[in-house]
């Protein structure tokens, strides 16, 4: 299934740099507010408060990004980029992604078996493709065996960078890639719906009523070039967060999502009447226009490419209609794009 929203994105609003490298403090970041039944407007992040109503519960990702990416060599001698998007729900591997160095286009031609050579002497192999175990050779990710002493994650501390995309013209620090409520490592790409947040934005959404929850969902590498769906996340949603989704629901009020990481985390941990229950482990959901949410009601993004799978997820929350008038307006209004740009607020009707 494809996305109804559609555009051709220009190169030239590609976001190349963190907004404090453009002198602007997070939370300046323009905000683009699209709610039902009424005009588009346009505002910045650090006015978010204005926007919501004294009860509404924002829900945020408490998932701190890994330095996921790293540099080695293939069999044959060329330079590759590998990037560690997850381990597996079982523990027999790491899911990988192949790309020419600096990570900026996909590898076609990697095989079952291939070796792959990184730093400090650790040896990958490429076990199967995935999530086809039949393909043989030409899949965007792979089941790599990564034998390292000590495990992945504190080897990774030492020889890894953040994962990058070639609309970048610089190589900010890991630092730049952490929201202001990260806390447990695990993502391999920064849960960027919450990176404009700031201590200002947080005060005054608790000076009017606006009472913040937290959760925490692991994130995997992207997939907006291929359209493929996300792939399995780990994730937990604590009791207390539970408790007060419910109470915001039952007293009518909305619940905000602070990106498609915590909507698919939600709507994971909900039963078939949209009631929460404290929950842990692997999700594969995948929330679509004929899969709609239950329990999420508004939500705050980034901007997505064309033919994104994130952007079925916006549209089973927000609707078609509504998702389509709020990316027509950032392209007319020249928003900036992925990770370091702009943000939009949906709020469908209730």
């Amino acid at each position: 299934m494809n996305p109804r929203t559609r555009f051709t994105l220009p190169p030239e609003l590609a976001a190349t740099e963190p907004p404090e490298q453009r002198g602007l403090a997070r939370d300046e970041v323009r905000l683009l507010v699209a709610e039902a039944n009424r005009p588009i407007r346009h505002t910045t992040f650090r006015n978010l408060g204005a926007y919501l109503r004294p009860g509404d519960l924002v829900v945020v990702n408490t998932s701190a990004t890994r330095a996921a990416a790293v540099d080695g060599l293939r069999g044959d001698g060329r330079p590759v980029t590998v990037h560690l998007s997850h381990p597996t729900p079982h523990g027999d591997g790491w899911i990988v992604e192949l790309r020419t160095p600096g990570g900026n286009a996909r590898l076609p031609d990697a095989h079952v078996g291939e070796l792959v050579h990184l730093p400090r002497g650790v040896t990958a192999v490429l076990i199967a493709a995935h999530p086809d175990p039949f393909r043989r050779s030409g899949s965007r990710l792979w089941l790599a065996d990564i034998p390292v002493e000590g495990g992945v994650p504190a080897w990774l501390q030492q020889v890894g960078r953040p994962v990058t995309y070639g609309h970048l013209r610089s190589d900010p620090p890991l630092a730049a890639y952490q929201t202001v409520f990260a806390r447990d490592p695990g993502s391999a790409e920064m849960p960027s719906a919450g990176r404009p947040f700031s201590a200002r934005v947080l005060a005054d959404l608790a000076d009017r009523g606006v009472p913040v929850a937290e959760l925490t969902l692991h994130t995997g590498v992207s997939s907006t070039e291929s359209g493929e769906p996300p792939p399995a996340e780990w994730f937990r949603v604590p009791a207390d967060t539970a408790r007060q989704v419910n109470q915001a629901r039952a007293r009518g009020s909305r619940v905000v999502a602070v990106g498609t990481t915590v909507t698919r985390a939600l709507e994971s941990a909900a039963d078939t009447c949209g009631r929460l229950s404290s929950a842990a482990g692997w999700t594969d959901l995948v929330l679509r226009p004929d899969r709609a949410p239950r329990v999420v009601n508004g939500l705050i993004t980034g901007w997505h490419e064309p033919e994104a799978s994130h952007l079925l997820l916006l549209e089973a929350v927000a609707g078609p209609e509504l998702v389509g008038q709020a990316y027509t307006a950032a392209l007319t209004e020249h928003y900036q794009w992925h990770e370091f740009g702009g943000s939009c607020l949906l709020l469908p009707m209730l």
